[in-house]
């Protein structure tokens, strides 16, 4: 056998052996289990609290609308929030412009206000926790160009503040990316039904809310549109100091 022969024949057995030695690696990567539901809520909470605790001080510019179509007309209004976050003190909310019908501004954005306010009392109440929920994976998903975890959620005992329906949380940092749901308990007698989908962007080291769409049949006929665009955020880490 030429010298120019065995040098081919060994650089053959030479990337053989490469390949071979690579599927190992390959094969440990694609084996890895996936999380169960109880461990991503796990996780999820973990980070949560981690976020929490960094987040010092946090301020937007709300903007709340509502539209009510029915009856071959329209209502609608407006209603523009000073929002203000402070790890010392927690949330408050301060109305700087409102337009519109005066009576949906009464009955329903104020309310959706006041609302907030009163469950931020209780945050325990309304978390995504085994405390209130059961949990059921369904697969992951791509949103927004990021893997997230798919899960089916369902209240324990059903309040006003608690939903039931589908969430994503991203798969690298464990942050809710998007609900799409609907009240564990109608608000209302006389709404039939409502669809709820809130999104979630971040901004600097931490996970907010980006926008809420809730669309609700009205039993006499009609349907309202009601949307919160949490506008852009000014954040202060405790590390900062």
């Amino acid at each position: 056998m030429s010298f120019h022969r065995r040098r081919s024949h060994l650089l053959v057995i030479v990337f053989v052996l490469l390949a071979g030695g690579c599927r190992p690696v390959e094969a440990q990567a694609t084996a890895t289990a996936p999380l169960t539901a109880a461990q991503i809520v796990d996780q999820m909470q973990r980070h949560n609290q981690a976020r929490t605790e960094a987040l010092k001080e946090l301020q937007s510019i709300r903007h709340y609308q509502v539209e009510y179509r029915g009856f071959s007309k329209v209502i609608d209004a407006k209603m523009e929030v000073e929002y203000h976050y402070d790890a010392a003190s927690g949330k408050s909310f301060r109305i700087l412009t409102q337009s519109g019908s005066k009576m949906l501004c009464e009955k329903v954005l104020k309310r959706a206000v006041e609302s907030e306010k009163e469950a931020s009392q209780d945050k325990a109440a309304m978390a995504l926790t085994a405390a209130n929920y059961r949990f059921r994976s369904v697969g992951s998903e791509n949103v927004g160009g990021r893997r997230a975890y798919v899960l089916e959620v369902e209240p324990i005992t059903p309040t006003k503040f608690l939903i039931r329906g589908k969430i994503w949380v991203d798969a690298a940092e464990f942050a809710l990316l998007k609900i799409e749901a609907e009240p564990a308990k109608n608000p209302s007698f006389w709404i039939a039904r409502t669809r709820i989908l809130q999104t979630f962007a971040k901004t600097g080291e931490f996970w907010l809310p980006e926008r809420n769409r809730s669309e609700s049949k009205v039993r006499i006929g009609g349907a309202a549109v009601f949307t919160i665009d949490y506008g852009t955020y000014r954040t202060e880490s405790k590390a900062a100091h």
